[in-house]
């Protein structure tokens, strides 16, 4: 008795055999089916493609016209047969003359569309711009991506990152949260992405494997002006992020002895005047003066009162937190900003500063005066709060040169 032929079977000889690209995909653009032909053309596999949207074989520049084909669809409309580039799994661009046909489900819905397609060459110089475009946006040294609505990445271009490790293609289908290892939708860098699916342009850093990136992401849009996604760019911007550190940190610190100079310290300090008042905070500011450097420089040479400022600074950088700034006032004059403290705890580390000095056995031997100012106890603006400390610095200065004064005198009457 003869065995039936099964359609299925049919079906399934005539999708690997044929020479076109066939492709069902559903309403929402993912492949059902994958013919042998459609392997051939494009460079994935069934296994690879089933079940995957049929948008990572879609360049930037056919987004809308894709969106629209499965808008039609929807609408139980077939679209018209035409061109359309695609993308092959290598990344390289093919021009595709399409055909569809429209599925219809159990109760005559559309459910779904097949896809005809037929590669075409480009002769001489008809290839079109966009094509031209896509060359070019292979070569750019960076990421380029865009994504749909949920933040899933739906194209991805460019040379790549070095020290990444990312080939063009490698991000289609994952989510954006991967690529920038963020999952928090209100801060940076997955929050300009929210941005740009509410219509906005931005630009963000972020670091990923020891590297910073500069970023950039736009509302993707149809061609009447919807927004159905983002387009974002990302560079390696680690070399110049370094060269700024080390003119901010040459222009914002005092280069003898590593401290924040003046200007910074000035500024800090007005910023928390700013944030204390409008919290109703407490903090203080130290001024320092190191002891006869002109004596230390005239009798052991300057370097040796160089050596005394980088020994003060070293000493006040190791009695501070973290939080707090040091810096370099002026030529032997010191200031330290002390964040959320109060007078006893600026008279702990003035206590602390002044007795490692004391207790330090390298010459020659180094003193300092101090002087403190509470905020708001002693004033509630930079000028008031630098006042004080200094009326208190050389209030202990006098007293301290009053007293070795008496000392000496009495050396010289024994």
């Amino acid at each position: 008795m003869p065995h039936e032929i099964r359609p299925e079977d049919l079906l399934a000889v005539l999708l690997e055999t044929s020479e076109a690209a066939v492709i069902a995909f559903t309403l929402d653009g993912r492949v059902a089916c994958w013919s042998g032909g459609a392997e051939k053309l494009y460079g994935y596999t069934a296994s690879e493609m089933t079940g995957e949207s049929l948008a990572r074989l879609t360049p930037i520049y056919e987004v809308a016209a894709w969106e629209t084909l499965l808008e039609q669809a929807r609408r139980g409309e077939s679209p018209a047969e035409g061109q359309t580039e695609r993308l092959r799994k290598d990344g390289t661009p093919v021009r595709v003359m399409t055909r569809y046909r429209l599925l219809h489900g159990s109760q005559g819905e559309a459910a779904g569309l097949v896809e005809i397609g037929k590669l075409l060459e480009w002769r001489g110089s008809e290839a079109p711009p966009e094509l031209q475009l896509r060359t070019l946006m292979r070569q750019v040294p960076g990421i380029v991506w865009t994504c749909d609505q949920n933040l899933r990445i739906t194209s991805h271009w460019g040379a790549g990152i070095p020290g990444l490790k990312i080939r063009p293609g490698d991000l289609v289908g994952r989510s954006v949260c991967e690529l920038l290892e963020s999952a928090n939708r209100g801060a940076s860098p997955l929050s300009e992405h929210y941005d740009a699916l509410a219509g906005n342009r931005r630009q963000f850093e972020f670091r990923r494997k020891g590297r910073v990136l500069g970023g950039h992401v736009a509302p993707l849009r149809r061609a009447g002006g919807e927004v159905i996604g983002c387009v974002g760019i990302a560079h390696d911007i680690t070399e110049r992020k370094k060269s700024e550190e080390k003119i901010h940190y040459r222009a914002t610190h005092d280069a003898l002895t590593g401290l924040a100079n003046y200007r910074e310290f000035i500024d800090t300090l007005e910023r928390e005047t700013k944030r204390a008042d409008r919290g109703r905070g407490s903090f203080t500011v130290l001024l320092l003066d190191l002891d006869d450097l002109k004596r230390i420089n005239d009798r052991y040479g300057h370097l040796a009162g160089n050596r005394a400022l980088r020994r003060l600074a070293k000493v006040m950088t190791e009695h501070c937190r973290s939080t707090d700034l040091a810096a370099r006032y002026g030529g032997d004059e010191f200031g330290v900003l002390l964040i959320d403290s109060d007078a006893a705890m600026a008279e702990q580390v003035a206590e602390r500063i002044g007795h490692y000095l004391q207790n330090d056995e390298e010459k020659p031997k180094l003193s300092v005066s101090i002087g403190i100012g509470v905020f708001p106890a002693d004033g509630r603006t930079s000028q008031e709060l630098l006042e004080a400390a200094d009326r208190q610095l050389y209030k202990q200065k006098r007293a301290t040169h009053a007293k070795s004064g008496m000392s000496v005198a009495l050396g010289k009457q024994g």
